[in-house]
């Protein structure tokens, strides 16, 4: 199940609030802290590069590393929409409210992957920032943070979880030439299925697992039909048997494409 050319390496993360404003950026904070628990759980080494906080609440997106066996492979079955149904604590009529975020997986690199792929200086644009943040002793007071554009493809990749300004530009660009190099494999596997007359759904678009916290309380994976009767079990990082049922499902579809 974990046989791809890449589920071996560490995984690149990415979580993006959907539209709704605060109560999407809730639940995309409630979705980074449920991968950070399950990193945990697996003693996987983790590192959060950017966190892009919400006005009120929440946040807008978050970068994060997962280093350790098979990180991408077990990573990449959670890749999609995610869809939360409960009674908003935003809300003073105590109304029911449907909010959506996404993750987004990609493989790290290897020394020898990254070297091969080569950026023109003049094709990029660096940005150095204060971080930001709710406050605290953590926060950085220094312009350390970076922020790389990659012009010709539109990719913006930000780090400002190092104390310096180097070693966030050192992250940032490991992280740029990882997308990068997705960008390159999605390319080429488009171009195959086309030759192939295959028709692929859009990943990033499919809303892959419902998360009800009201009037019920389930977890439903759309994908595998696997339901889990106690949210809070999940949402505490108890991902286990979605991850597993997701590949078996590719397995099984690869077999029969085989």
């Amino acid at each position: 199940m974990l046989s791809g050319p890449y589920d071996g390496h560490d995984a690149i993360a990415t979580i993006n609030a959907g539209a709704g404003g605060t109560e999407s950026q809730d639940w995309a904070e409630m979705l980074l802290r449920m991968y950070l628990r399950w990193a945990e759980e697996h003693g996987f080494e983790v590192e959060v590069d950017e966190i892009h906080h919400g006005e009120e609440a929440g946040i807008k997106s978050a970068t994060f590393q997962v280093r350790g066996p098979n990180a991408y492979g077990l990573l990449s079955a959670e890749r999609g929409v995610h869809r939360l149904v409960r009674i908003s604590p935003f809300d003073a009529q105590r109304r029911r409210h449907t909010s959506f975020a996404s993750l987004d997986v990609i493989p790290a690199l290897e020394e020898d992957e990254a070297e091969r792929i080569e950026i023109d200086e003049k094709d990029l644009r660096i940005d150095v920032y204060r971080s930001s943040g709710p406050g605290g002793q953590s926060v950085n007071t220094t312009d350390s943070a970076v922020r790389i554009t990659h012009l010709p493809t539109g990719i913006v990749v930000a780090c400002q979880n190092e104390r310096s300004q180097l070693q966030n530009r050192a992250v940032a660009m490991a992280i740029l030439k990882a997308r990068l190099a997705e960008l390159e494999r999605r390319r080429r596997e488009e171009q195959m299925a086309e030759l192939r007359g295959e028709r692929r759904s859009v990943e990033f678009g499919s809303q892959i697992r419902s998360y009800v916290l009201a009037p019920y309380q389930m977890v439903k994976d759309h994908r595998t039909e696997v339901e889990v009767g106690d949210p809070q079990r999940v949402l505490d990082g108890d991902l286990d048997r979605f991850i597993e049922a997701e590949l078996r499902r590719r397995a099984a579809v690869a077999a029969a494409a085989g």
